[in-house]
């Protein structure tokens, strides 16, 4: 088996992709709701994620 050598970047949105099919596959009833409530939480966990990079960047100096 190969193996993988993913970045920081890269696996947190992979860990944000994945975190966010399951939410929601177990929260919403309706396809139609599963597939938006995935894609606002992609975002919002994409969000979080520059924004607390980019707080890490100034804080740091």
């Amino acid at each position: 088996m190969p193996k993988m050598n993913l970045s920081h970047l890269e696996v947190a949105i992979l860990f944000a992709m994945l975190t966010s099919i399951v939410l929601g596959v177990v929260t919403k009833h309706t396809d139609r709701e599963r597939i938006r409530y995935a894609a606002y939480c992609f975002g919002c966990f994409l969000a979080t994620l520059f924004g607390l990079a980019w707080l890490m960047k100034l804080g740091h100096g």
